[in-house]
């Protein structure tokens, strides 16, 4: 038990009293290997979900929780999928004993990272089979084998096919953020995984969503064995710790408001949220262009540029990252001080997840909300699902700032802008150096001749001057819709030269002789 004079100790992840129960790791019969990679990480108590989901999965029976992302239950599906394995006999190499679904690959990239530091004294292996990665790679390590695959469904159902992927030796089935695999269109997808694996009841099967819709309730009631339903109070989780804030604010005053709100807050790191991609992309290169650096992540960016722009997120290389919902999901950041909703997520249950990426780990965020007319529909059953009004901000004058990206030349890319070229006479050239000319004009045709057109001007000419020549009749001429033209003339034959008097030959004569 926590004394309450013992002062927490930062590794621990106690920043607020309320976060973490008084349940320890300890208190369970876990294995030593374990205890010391948990140990190793910072966890010493147990997060509501972990302390109600341990007890249940730790004894083989299966789960569905309900719980939203940052409250722990990567590590709680984890520590049972490691106690699991220890306890099993001697197995074969090859074949994969625990499978881990994910929606998006960075969320599968994150549980990935964190079974690592967890898994560390297991002598477990891992991989992580996503799209986007390298195919052969992945193939190679799935033949060499592991034993935890961490996976997205769409590249895993194609080793399956191709016989590199086997499901007999699958005792544990994990599926994270179900309500978003169904969202994203994988429903078909998974429930093919699933009817691949052996029976529900020769494995252990673990399911978590943000909500336990109908849809999700289904794959619980087909392929599950009677699973536990936990639940952590979904809104209270969330939203704790999480200072909302509404601005009613017209389009065009949109971004003038957002670098206002920039100017006046106090931030340390930002992910603002946008619905298209197109938005993603001119957002970031107007924060750029008023000298605020911003990267955006969107969903068709390769594989190696996204999880780059992650690393450099996370180690604070880049303070404002611009994204679709693609990063509302598997972004495990502990610092984002802010989470701004510039376009309100036409999904309400996005919002839960958007917000989620701040006040991580028991500390504090302000989450920010830009209602324009043209999202303004989707506050009302935003705020149905929250059960209340979220506060109103109304701006003040001051609060607007003016855009100044238009008024800034050259080329914007990434953190700065090119060298501006002083304005005036043109650069010194060397000696001898001839200035370059407009294109298609040579130096000696800067003026035409006397008696010349420009190229072009002439219906017949295509390059140089036209000849001089005499202008067509009217009835030489073609009415077209790039106006007249001239009639095209057939080519004659030329004609026979007459024959001299003297030289022409005697037919009289012919024609008397035999």
């Amino acid at each position: 038990m926590l004394d309450s004079t013992e002062s927490p100790e930062p590794d621990q992840r106690r920043d607020k009293p309320n976060f973490l129960t008084q349940t320890r790791f300890d208190e369970f019969d876990l294995p030593t290997e374990i205890l010391d990679g948990l140990s190793d990480t910072g966890f010493t108590f147990c997060t509501p979900i972990q302390a109600q989901v341990l007890p249940v999965s730790l004894t083989g029976r299966d789960v569905a929780g309900q719980a939203q992302t940052g409250t722990g239950k990567t590590a709680a599906f984890l520590v049972t999928i490691f106690a699991k394995l220890l306890a099993l006999p001697q197995k074969k190499a090859e074949l994969p004993s625990a499978l881990i679904v994910a929606p998006t690959r960075e969320l599968a990239l994150q549980i990935y990272e964190e079974a690592q530091d967890l898994g560390r004294h297991t002598g477990l292996t891992f991989a992580q089979v996503l799209g986007g990665v390298d195919y052969r790679k992945q193939a190679d390590v799935l033949r060499k084998g592991a034993d935890i695959i961490i996976c997205t469904p769409g590249r895993i159902i194609d080793y399956f096919k191709q016989g590199i992927f086997k499901t007999t030796g699958i005792k544990v089935v994990v599926v994270d953020e179900a309500d978003r695999l169904l969202d994203l269109g994988f429903s078909k997808d998974m429930r093919y995984i699933l009817r691949k694996l052996p029976h529900y009841e020769k494995r252990q099967s673990m399911l978590f969503s943000a909500t336990l819709s109908y849809r999700v309730l289904e794959l619980t009631y087909e392929y599950m064995n009677l699973p536990e339903f936990i639940a952590v109070a979904p809104e209270e989780v969330t939203v704790e710790g999480i200072e909302q804030s509404l601005f009613h604010v017209g389009s065009d005053m949109k971004l003038s408001l957002l670098l206002g709100l920039l100017q006046r807050e106090e931030w340390s790191r930002i992910l603002i949220f946008v619905n298209t991609k197109a938005g993603v992309t001119w957002l970031t290169r107007k924060l750029n262009g008023n000298a605020l650096p911003a990267e955006g992540i969107t969903g068709d960016l390769p594989q190696r540029k996204r999880f780059r722009l992650m690393e450099w997120f996370k180690n604070g290389r880049i303070k404002i990252l611009v994204a679709t919902d693609v990063a509302s999901r598997g972004i495990h950041v502990e610092d984002i001080s802010h989470v701004i909703n510039y376009d309100l997520p036409q999904d309400a249950e996005n919002y839960i997840h958007r917000i989620g990426r701040t006040a991580r780990a028991g500390k504090t965020g302000r989450a920010l909300l830009l209602a324009c007319e043209k999202y303004v529909v989707h506050l009302e059953p935003l705020e149905e699902m929250l059960g209340y009004k979220i506060p109103t901000i109304w701006p003040e004058d001051d609060w607007f700032v003016k855009d100044i990206s238009q008024r800034v030349p050259g080329r914007l890319k990434g953190r700065g802008r090119r060298p501006l070229r002083p304005p005036g006479r043109r650069p010194s050239q060397p000696h001898g150096h001839r200035p370059s000319q407009p294109h298609g004009r040579r130096p000696e045709q800067s003026a035409p001749a006397p008696g010349k057109t420009r190229a072009g001007s002439h219906p017949g000419s295509l390059f140089g001057f036209a000849p001089e020549s005499k202008p067509a009749s009217e009835s030489e001429m073609q009415t077209t819709p790039d106006g007249p033209k001239k009639k095209k003339q057939r080519r004659r034959r030329p004609k026979k030269r007459p024959t001299p008097a003297g030289n022409a030959p005697d037919k009289t004569k012919d024609q008397s002789s035999p």
